[in-house]
């Protein structure tokens, strides 16, 4: 009998912290010591049961090889500049992701922050407009690892919400049937998530105040969106023209305020508006999204972010025009969007972790229940 290989802890290149055997980021100073887990190598074999081929819808692109942020030389294999000699950022601080040409994103750490708890994951169909998958998580600041928990929630809900695809079902389905079946898929996705947090924080769940997170989603199906969200992250439909709008409504303390008629500038403003009623965590007392079902019209994009972002820019209608703002001066490729965005909020004082992720719809696509 053929004995299985002893595990081998890993040493971070960047600090020479020892790392346990599965740790994808060092535990001391955050740098990746794997490669990020990709929903494009397919779902596992409870999820293949679900319909979605692995080669239909992709997760990211292939990083290149990173530039050394002091001095914009190559980092090397050991961690350490070429050029400066520097050790490398950790790659947890800045990544992008653009799993097809008409989805992308950008999570930063900001300027006020040392770490980076918020988290993304993305996938998407190479054709435009056909099916993607965005999800944005927020740690939970006060709640020391948290930055694991977002970045498991984030990955397991977009697989799972990617191997929801239904090829069999794509056409002459009934819009009731589509929205019924995607807004399930999104409850059962918050579930994948706060399990997987568990899984990733171990012992820490036993914690009084243990790690947790926000949760925002969105699914795009042809013309169907579904999005859901817990806490106080965000998904927004911004229109080129016309009405744009929030898709997602706050558990926030700021958001009870406002239904209580407190104006938005006023509860967005006071110290308490970023006290979430709402998260995804060991202690959570409502884990569930909150699920709403949706058709844009016109021309546009869906955007998740996280409050690093809409903190500066809270209005739905304001929101669009800094991103059409943005969209005039670097066009319309969801990264370069996505990434001016997350700038333009470090100009504002980056006081918290930033993400931003975009997709965008070129036209309308009539409802499945409607002729082509």
């Amino acid at each position: 009998m053929v004995e299985a290989a002893p595990a081998v802890p890993i040493l971070c290149p960047a600090c020479g912290t020892v790392n346990d055997p599965d740790a994808k980021f060092c535990e001391e100073c955050g740098t990746q010591l794997g490669e990020l887990v990709e929903v494009s190598s397919g779902p596992d074999a409870s999820e293949a049961e679900a319909g979605v081929e692995p080669d239909q819808v992709t997760s990211s692109t292939s990083a290149p090889r990173r530039a050394c942020v002091y001095c914009g030389g190559s980092i090397a294999d050991d961690g350490y500049c070429e050029l400066c000699g520097k050790p490398a950022q950790s790659e947890r601080d800045h990544w992008q992701e653009a799993p097809a040409a008409w989805v992308g994103g950008v999570c930063d750490r900001g300027i006020r922050h040392e770490i980076n708890e918020d988290a993304m994951a993305l996938a998407a169909d190479p054709q435009a407009g056909e099916f993607a998958v965005l999800v944005v998580c927020d740690g939970v600041s006060s709640t020391p690892g948290s930055d694991k928990a977002s970045l498991a929630a984030a990955r397991a809900a977009t697989a799972h919400l990617a191997a929801g695809r239904s090829t069999d079902l794509a056409e002459g389905t009934s819009d009731e049937l589509a929205q019924a079946r995607w807004s399930a898929r999104m409850l059962e996705a918050g579930e994948r998530a706060s399990a997987a947090i568990y899984e990733a924080i171990g012992e820490l769940a036993a914690r009084t105040n243990p790690p947790s997170c926000t949760f925002a989603a969105a699914v795009i199906d042809g013309p169907l969106v579904v999005v859901g969200g817990v806490g106080d992250s965000r998904v927004y439909w911004i229109a080129d023209s016309g009405k744009s709008r929030q898709l997602t409504t706050d558990d926030s303390w700021s958001q009870e305020m406002m239904a209580h008629g407190m104006s938005r500038q006023q509860a967005e403003s006071a110290p308490q508006a970023h006290s979430i009623t709402r998260w995804l965590g060991a202690d959570s007392p409502d884990e569930a999204p909150h699920v709403v079902p949706t058709y844009p019209t016109g021309a546009g994009w869906i955007l998740v972010c996280s409050d690093g972002l809409w903190n500066y820019c809270s209005d739905a209608d304001d929101l669009a025009e800094l991103v059409h703002r943005v969209v005039g001066m670097v066009g319309s490729n969801p990264v370069q969007v996505s990434s001016s965005l997350v700038d333009w909020a470090n100009e504002q004082g980056g006081q918290d972790n930033i993400t931003a992720a975009l997709a965008r719809f070129d036209s309308v696509v009539p409802t499945p229940a409607q002729p082509a």
